[in-house]
């Protein structure tokens, strides 16, 4: 049953408009964009997307057809956190965040079916935010760029739902064009496109090992960061180079010594990765990967057993460039760049043998780099 039928069913007319945004992987630069820093974030072909009816009141109704057909409900005038259905938290907070700035939004009924697997670390959650804002900009007219919007639905995310992510995840789910990644200067905000490497595909593996980033050492991480830039006598650990790094290593604690020294690492790895993608230097780019996992695994100390093991027998295949875990890490997915002759056999083989060490039936979804988020009628 497609997605306007469900929203018949359940609302008892049509929807007037269906909206999408998309999932993303980061290519490379993970725990960066907090830190001022560089990410090469690509949209994915899997996405949000909601069925919206305008209402006559100032009412939101929304269900989830995804979560069993959970349901959720709350008024304009009165946006309260709701502990209960949590999922709806992010469609409440982007709707607080536009009310602040003065936009008056219409109720709406809303249905929300998605394909971005929760919690696999392809940001499902600024899939949603970046769609509801974009839901809530078809119906209530208002202008704002696609740049505003990231920064409204960030905003929802750290402030509403409680979560200090960085602006990539919002950034690109707005912003992103087929067939390119896009690089972001997290500090200012200025990005570009970058054309993928030409005779490769962006393969995602999901390990199934699930986590909640809000109860993770998300939080703990970025508090270390912050401890090492104030050390380092910088605004963020953007502006450290390898060499202040290098004489204050010893003076710090060794847990903070290695967050800085995988943030200082990480944003030069962006930067050459861009540039090998420019030259379409496959080898480069998957070395570049490969070098980055190490950082995450051993520095920052975001990976996991599953991660590892899915990353070891990634690399192992004909084909495979490159292998890292992608988004903020303790479970979730990994990013491969394989070789368009090899992808096939790889996602079988890695499927396989991901099993055959686990018991754990991986998904592998070989992707197609999306445009950002749009009215699909």
């Amino acid at each position: 049953m497609d997605l306007e039928t469900q929203f018949a069913l359940h609302f008892g007319a049509l929807p007037e408009h269906v909206l999408r945004a998309p999932g993303r992987v980061n290519l490379i630069g993970e725990h960066t964009d907090y830190n001022d820093g560089f990410v090469l974030p690509m949209a994915i072909d899997r996405e949000i997307r909601i069925a919206a009816r305008r209402r006559a009141d100032r009412r939101v109704r929304l269900i989830a057809l995804d979560l069993g057909n959970r349901r959720a409900e709350f008024s304009l005038d009165a946006i309260a956190h709701d502990d209960a259905q949590k999922w709806s938290n992010y469609i409440r907070g982007v709707a607080q965040m536009l009310e602040r700035r003065g936009i008056r939004l219409p109720g709406l009924d809303l249905a929300i079916h998605g394909t971005v697997p929760i919690g696999s670390g392809l940001s499902s959650s600024a899939a949603l935010e970046v769609c509801a804002a974009t839901t809530f900009q078809t119906f209530a007219g208002f202008e704002m760029s696609p740049v505003d919007l990231a920064r409204v639905c960030q905003q929802a995310e750290n402030e509403f739902v409680g979560m200090r992510s960085g602006i990539m995840d919002q950034f690109i789910a707005a912003l992103a064009r087929a067939d390119h990644a896009l690089l972001i200067d997290c500090r200012d905000l200025s990005y570009r496109n970058v054309p993928l490497p030409r005779g490769a595909t962006i393969v995602v593996c999901d390990t199934m090992k699930r986590r909640g980033l809000v109860d993770s050492e998300y939080n703990t991480r970025r508090a270390e960061c912050e401890d090492a830039a104030r050390a380092l006598g910088v605004a963020a650990l953007r502006d450290a180079s390898l060499e202040q790094f290098a004489h204050i290593e010893k003076d710090l604690p060794p847990r903070v010594a290695r967050r800085a020294r995988h943030i200082i690492t990480e944003n030069a790895r962006v930067l050459q990765a861009v540039a090998a993608a420019e030259q379409n230097d496959l080898a480069a780019f998957g070395a570049l990967m490969n070098a980055s996992h190490e950082s995450l695994k051993n520095d920052f100390e975001v990976s996991c057993a599953e991660l590892d093991t899915m990353v070891e027998i990634a690399r192992r295949q004909r084909g495979c460039l490159g292998a890292r875990l992608t988004g903020a890490g303790f479970g979730g997915c990994t990013v491969n760049l394989v070789r368009d002759d090899a992808v096939d056999a790889f996602a079988a083989n890695v499927a396989r043998e991901y099993h055959a060490h686990t018991s754990i039936a991986p998904q592998i979804y070989i992707c197609r780099a999306m445009n950002g988020a749009s009215v699909v009628q």
